[in-house]
């Protein structure tokens, strides 16, 4: 089989390209269209107060920009049914303060904590207490103190960054400019994997955010892609090509034992991602002649078919609450889609205005962000499944693609 790059350094497999941010089609009569207007509860923040200082007036825009980002919440003058109140002052390089969080409703607390901080960096505080109010009152994980992943193409170089949930605090985690793929969170908000070509080759690697050493995970002959961390922490999933075509494999990181999961002559597979119980991958594979989601038990030996309409299905994206999100290219363009196992529905979450590709979930499993191009532009945008309008996530020159959103 023969294997190519494409513009954006992704892998095509033979005439069909794959999962590295190749998208999927789908009939009209399997979609339902997501509308706009999710139900928001009313929130007072007229009772939280901050200081003169610069670092007090940052911490107060953050959090209430953080609140209305989470999609829970709308900020009301009077009348509203959650109050949030308190304050935030400086002192020295300390930040520090109370909130408390009552439901005027029922008459309950919810929620009262002391705020410390550093007065050099405020915003980590307010992303910490937005998401502490976001559990308390929608008692869902909040997504402000999450970080995100993505590939960038800067004057002609391509590099990891990071960014916080809300775009800002973009940063470079490596320095190679080689072409590099296929960015995932490794344990915790401390490692990263990825593909890179640094060294001329695609080999599979982990970085350490902290301390910046760099392991090879996967060295073989051909293509090491798309890795991918278990659930668990003690396994990773990737396609490799080493016997013949591209196929799933599992490594367990501790004993370094390499299981084959796919064995499909004449076909390849790419794009693995794990049930949140670490016992199935989802993957895409063109065995049918096209590439198609395909469901598997991590030691199954057969795979299920998830997509059958469309002429693409691919770059599949498990949620912490059992969903799928992938890309599907309806009339042209690429759209992002979620499955649900549970209803055995799809639904298309874009309608045009561009191709959408590369789903990742957010940690709350309403949020995905994902890579939007047009006018050959790649940046990246936060889609809300409960029906708020698309949030750009990127601003800064370049194209910004492949992005995964941190557990945590």
């Amino acid at each position: 089989m023969h294997l190519e790059l494409n513009s954006r350094g992704r892998f095509a497999a033979g005439a069909v390209a794959l999962a590295m941010g190749l998208a999927a089609c789908m009939h009209a009569a399997d979609v339902e269209i997501v509308k706009a207007g999710s139900i928001k509860t009313a929130l007072s923040l007229k009772g939280m107060r901050a200081d003169s200082q610069a670092a007090s007036k940052t911490f107060r825009k953050v959090l209430e920009a953080d609140l209305v980002r989470s999609g829970w919440f709308e900020i009301a003058v009077g009348g509203a049914s959650v109050d949030v109140s308190g304050f935030c002052q400086g002192s020295g390089d300390r930040l520090t303060g109370q909130c408390r969080v009552v439901n005027n409703i029922a008459g309950k607390t919810l929620l009262s904590e002391q705020l410390r901080g550093q007065v050099a960096n405020p915003r980590q505080l307010a992303h910490r207490t937005a998401d502490a109010i976001v559990k308390a009152v929608k008692g869902v994980p909040g997504i402000a103190s999450t970080q995100i992943v993505m590939v960038g193409a800067r004057v002609g170089r391509q590099d990891l960054y990071l960014c916080d949930a809300d775009g800002a605090r973009l940063r470079r985690a490596t320095h190679d400019g080689a072409v590099c793929l296929s960015p995932s969170w490794g344990k915790g908000v401390l490692e990263i994997l990825y593909t890179s070509f640094h060294n001329g080759y695609p080999d599979a690697y982990r970085i350490d955010l902290g301390g910046g050493r760099r392991i090879r995970l996967a060295a073989y002959p051909g293509l090491n892609t798309g890795a991918v961390l278990s659930p668990d922490g003690r396994r990773i999933a990737m396609t490799l090509s080493k016997d013949g075509n591209p196929d799933l494999y599992v490594k367990d990181l501790r004993s370094g034992v390499l299981s084959r999961i796919t064995r499909t002559a004449y076909a390849a597979e790419a794009s693995p991602s794990w049930s949140p119980d670490g016992r199935q991958l989802v993957f895409v594979s063109d065995r049918a002649g096209r590439p198609q989601l395909y469901v598997q038990a991590l030691y199954g030996k057969t795979a299920k078919r998830l997509t059958y309409e469309g002429r693409e299905n691919a770059a599949p994206d498990w949620a912490a609450d059992g969903r799928i999100a992938y890309s599907s290219r309806r009339g042209g363009t690429y759209e992002i889609c979620i499955y649900d196992p549970v209803a055995r529905r799809h639904t298309q979450l874009t309608r045009g205005d561009g191709d959408w590709e590369d789903p990742s979930w957010a940690p709350d499993s309403r949020h995905i962000v994902c890579t939007r191009t047009s006018g050959y532009r790649s940046h990246l945008y936060i889609l809300d499944v409960m029906g708020d309008p698309p949030l750009r996530l990127t601003s800064s020159e370049g194209d910004w693609y492949s992005p995964d959103w941190s557990s945590q």
